[in-house]
């Protein structure tokens, strides 16, 4: 092993925003909050998801782009996972089938609910 996992860091326009619809489809919290650069995670000490701010953003094009990563979120009812991502200010994208929906965030990243 080289080293641990530390994080991984998505790049959006505006990481406050970004962090809190995190925050709330996966059920974590806030660890660090520098104003462009926020973290959140299950602890302080364990590995996070970081928010970071670049000015001219630029969403992926889903499903054009091929160079891109995306969470899939394990949910047991789709429907009403979809509704409530929807509320919280998610898409929904093209793709996907009965076992999967594809839907992207409010900064454009695609992301998964999987059955």
């Amino acid at each position: 092993m080289i080293g641990r996992w530390h994080g991984l860091v998505i790049d959006c326009p505006d990481p406050q925003g970004l962090a809190e619809f995190y925050e709330k489809l996966l059920g974590m919290i806030r660890v660090q909050d520098d104003g462009a650069f926020v973290v959140i995670g299950d602890a302080p000490d364990r590995p996070g998801v970081a928010f970071a701010r670049v000015e001219d953003w630029q969403p992926p094009k889903w499903p054009d782009e091929t160079a891109h990563m995306h969470f899939d979120v394990r949910v047991d009812d789709l429907a009403a996972a979809g509704e409530k991502v929807l509320a919280l200010g998610a898409r929904r994208l093209e793709g996907g089938g009965e076992r999967f929906h594809v839907y992207a965030d409010p900064a454009g990243h695609p992301f998964c609910l999987v059955r």
